[in-house]
């Protein structure tokens, strides 16, 4: 018995919101503002929209090469091309020279602004998961990049009793959206080498990007003071979870308020130690944080150790907190099924610029996600992201862009197949959602002789 695909009713209801999603992402990915901020010469065919696009295109599509995004381009003549004479006649080159200098040439400006207009664009179509409070979960990953010269000198390779490695490694902390999914900029610094940045350090720019008045939620890794501090001094909000030790340490000073077989609360004036002032000098004597610690059973496995500065309830933020594993599939999702681990730039400048661009595209496939996850009448973590990016590349990139009357055509037919992209349902599952393990990356480049000079 073959089971029946569910089809998207062509109706005045369902035009209406295919003309919303349309002038959505119509909004969310109109360059005009990044061609008249960073504006090229006149005749030239790649304005910063175009560059962007493709970047945006060719990280949607990890394995196409260059000289594919440029044949894609020139075959589609997609409407934010410029009217230029080598376009309207059809003799634009395929070589992919020029486009790379626009590459190039483009500033990292532009790159960074088009992640924050997606993102925001994202983060204000959806509601606040906290009352009226945004809430972000953050963490860090690191990403093993080309073994060229200008990114081991940026991002040193990890060395070890044998020597100095051969891979670069960039460290990045990422923030998402709860309510949404949506990913912010991220930050990123080097690994190890002599400009080496920890993970609690590097959230601090992080924090700058976020709404004011937003709750930040970490994991163990990030449930010290000097984190807390700095989340409170960019007037956002914390709940974060501390190791057993740390816990304990604080609850022998700490006063006792709520009692029950389920969970503890206690309030606290947080200061630092003599050994935490050492290490973050920005922790003085006078540095001390009103917390509420909540020790919470979840079940005879898991009792979840919490500190923050809200008053919320522990059945409150445990709820809360329990969607804080979320991040580490929206990470997955990032660097796995996109490939952002697999960037093949020279330099830190392309890099930098792939990596937003990989942003973006994550973002515009979970915008997509919600709107599957509407028609199927699923929560959008219901929805495989993996398998919505298959259909949206799939039916979605044919043509770079188009009218509302053909984008409605294309979006109706693509929401029909990825309201059926679903997890499998698996009620009686025992364990959590995991990360995939790390993948085995020996293989992936040549090698270069240790003894290379990185280039100035």
């Amino acid at each position: 018995m073959v089971a029946r695909r569910r089809v998207v009713a062509v109706d005045a209801e369902s035009d209406a919101r295919f003309d919303r999603a349309f002038e959505f992402l119509k909004t969310t990915i109109d360059l005009s503002q990044a061609d008249a901020e960073h504006p090229v010469r006149s005749n030239a065919v790649y304005t910063t929209s175009v560059v962007l696009w493709i970047l945006v295109y060719q990280r949607m599509n990890p394995d196409t090469s260059l000289e594919a995004a440029v044949k894609k381009l020139i075959h589609s003549k997609p409407d934010f091309l410029p009217n230029n004479k080598r376009v309207t006649e059809g003799t634009l080159s395929t070589n992919t020279s020029t486009y790379s200098q626009a590459r190039t040439g483009m500033p990292l400006q532009a790159a960074e602004w088009f992640a924050q207009q997606v993102s925001q664009s994202l983060i204000d179509a959806t509601p606040p998961s906290l009352e009226n409070r945004r809430v972000f979960t953050i963490d860090g990953t690191t990403i093993t990049l080309a073994p060229e010269p200008k990114l081991q000198k940026a991002f040193p390779p990890a060395s070890n009793q044998y020597g100095e490695g051969v891979f670069p490694v960039a460290l990045l902390t990422v923030c998402h959206e709860l309510s949404s999914g949506a990913a912010l900029i991220p930050e990123v610094g080097a690994m190890y080498g002599p400009d080496a940045i920890s993970e609690t350090s590097l959230i601090g720019r992080n924090l700058m990007r976020l709404p004011c008045g937003s709750v930040v939620m970490g994991d163990a890794g990030f449930g010290i003071l000097y984190v807390a501090q700095q989340i409170g001094t960019a007037g956002h909000g914390f709940v974060l979870r501390m190791t057993k030790q740390r816990f304990a340490s604080l609850k022998k000073k700490a006063e006792l308020v709520e009692s029950d077989e389920h969970h503890n609360v206690w309030i606290h004036d947080w200061k630092p130690s003599a050994k935490e002032r050492k290490s973050h000098p920005d922790l003085t004597k006078d540095t001390v944080l009103k917390v509420r610690l909540h020790e919470i059973v979840i079940n005879e496995h898991l009792t979840l150790l919490l500190v923050t500065d809200l008053s919320d309830s522990s059945a409150v933020l445990a709820d809360l907190y329990k969607r804080r594993v979320d991040v580490e599939i929206d990470i997955r999702n990032l660097k796995v099924v996109l490939k952002t681990e697999n960037i093949r730039a020279r330099s830190k400048d392309t890099f930098m610029k792939e990596l937003l661009a990989s942003v973006v595209s994550y973002n515009l496939v979970s915008q997509f996600r919600c709107q599957a996850a509407e028609l199927a009448e699923q929560p959008p973590r219901r929805m495989s992201f993996k398998r919505i990016w298959t259909t949206f590349s799939t039916f979605l990139l044919s043509s770079f862009f188009t009218d509302a009357a053909q984008w409605r055509k294309k979006y109706g037919i693509a929401l029909t197949h990825a309201s059926l992209d679903k997890l499998p349902n698996r009620p009686d599952r025992r364990f959590e959602r995991e990360t995939y393990p790390k993948r085995p990356k020996s293989n992936q480049f040549k090698k270069r002789t240790r003894n290379s000079k990185p280039a100035d």
